[in-house]
């Protein structure tokens, strides 16, 4: 029986058509998306210190909307598994747009409650965002991973490094219109998602997940076929522990960039830095968190994703010893500060992205993305809230020591985890 994906089961030229295609689509979603998850980042804890008036819940928004995203990084995950990747990231980035124009209200009106229920929603775009890179992956060869990953996220440097330097421009527009100044970023965040969102819904088709299925049934069937002829041959089953790996990366890179990025500008702000100063900055570790992307994903598929996690760990811990020594008003030295930070969290996204993808089939690939990314998030929730409880008892300082220490914990766990493989392939 015949299907819409024979073409491409049957023709190695029709994939490789299809995965660039794929990519293109991938980039222009990503544009808008980069922008929408800017608006969170930068001015999130700022506006509900304006409405608490209080420091030490600075952190509850970032840890809201990367709760948030731990529940879309299921939902989409799953969806993505049954109906491919088009409806799962619609889905997703049309929540997140949702939540974004709920955050406008709620500052219009200064609700609270609405505020929180609306930065979870919002959360969705953030989560989504990021499973958007295993979209370009589905139908990459195994040594186009780290490249496919990498083009994803480098097209979210586009909209994400605009979005906080028109933190001043949106807040004049919203002023305007009058409305709270720090909502103007929130309404660029909701054109931006729903955006994304009708990119993927109407030209992400035919869908590459889907086609990846199609083409894995048909191997899988021919497989089965040749060990009738020659008797059973084993198939590798899915790699728990290379798995475990990646996620562990990505939590521990995720939780401490989180951690740290979030109360910088508040730390700046109490050193009197203006908005324009702290888009600018965050801006700046927001292009390190992508940009270099390219060059990493090369770097992995060149050496692989083992020593990308060690790089990943030496970096985080560069920069939260250096974020600690800086004042707020230092900006020089604080935009290196973050700019290690992106760059470390790069490191850690794509090889741990890369171990996922290598530790996986296609018939629980999706799911299993969207369930190591709901523990992905959930670090950065802990990671949001732990920040702004920790400034508040102690110091800034105090936080990018910790957040340091914690990441260069990946160093020996990388070194444990492969005398775990050779230990297991001698058994």
């Amino acid at each position: 029986m015949k299907t819409s994906y024979d073409m491409y089961v049957q023709s190695e030229k029709a994939q490789q058509r299809l995965y660039k295609r794929t990519l293109f689509i991938v980039i222009l979603s990503q544009t808008f998306g980069g922008a929408g998850l800017a608006a969170g980042i930068t001015v999130g804890a700022l506006l509900a210190q304006e409405m608490l008036g209080s420091t030490s819940v600075s952190g509850l928004p970032t840890a809201l909307f990367t709760l948030g995203s731990a529940l879309a990084a299921y939902l989409v995950g799953h969806c993505s598994q049954r109906f491919g990747r088009r409806y799962g990231l619609a889905f997703g980035f049309l929540a997140g747009g949702i939540g974004a124009i709920g955050v406008v209200v709620a500052g219009n009106l200064n609700s609270v409650i609405l505020l929180f229920i609306s930065l979870f929603i919002y959360g969705a775009g953030t989560s989504t965002n990021l499973q958007a890179r295993y979209a370009g992956t589905d139908l990459a060869k195994p040594k186009q991973r780290g490249k496919a990953v990498s083009i994803a996220m480098v097209a979210t440097t586009l909209g994400a490094v605009a979005g906080p330097n028109l933190v001043t421009p949106t807040g004049h527009v919203a002023e305007a219109l009058g409305m709270p100044a720090l909502t103007g970023p929130f309404i660029l965040a909701a054109a931006a998602y729903i955006l994304a969102g009708l990119t993927f819904l109407f030209f992400l088709k035919p869908d590459p997940f889907l086609v990846a299925k199609a083409i894995a049934s048909a191997t899988d069937k021919k497989e089965k076929s040749e060990e009738k002829e020659v008797g059973n041959i084993s198939r590798p089953a899915v790699h728990r522990l290379g798995i475990f790996s990646g996620a562990t990366v990505l939590i521990l890179t995720h939780m401490v960039m989180i951690a740290i990025m979030t109360m910088t500008p508040i730390h700046m702000q109490n050193h009197g830095s203006g908005l324009s100063m702290i888009g600018l900055i965050i801006g700046l570790h927001i292009a390190a968190m992508f940009l270099p992307s390219p060059i990493t994903g090369a770097l992995v598929d060149r050496f692989g994703p083992t020593a990308m996690v060690i790089a990943s760990g030496v970096t985080l811990f560069i920069s939260g010893i250096m974020a600690a020594f800086t004042p707020g008003d230092a900006i020089v030295p604080l935009a290196i500060a973050l700019i290690l930070l992106g760059l470390g969290w790069n490191f850690g996204l794509i090889s741990g992205t890369a171990m996922i993808i290598e530790s996986t089939s296609i018939s629980s690939r999706a799911k299993t993305q969207g369930s190591v990314d709901v523990w992905v998030a959930l670090s950065g929730s802990a990671g949001g809230l732990l920040s702004g409880i920790i400034v508040a008892a102690s110091s800034y300082a105090v936080l990018g020591y910790l957040g340091g220490y914690l990441a260069l914990l990946l160093v020996p766990l990388i070194f444990w985890i492969q005398f775990k493989e050779r230990k297991t392939k001698l058994v």
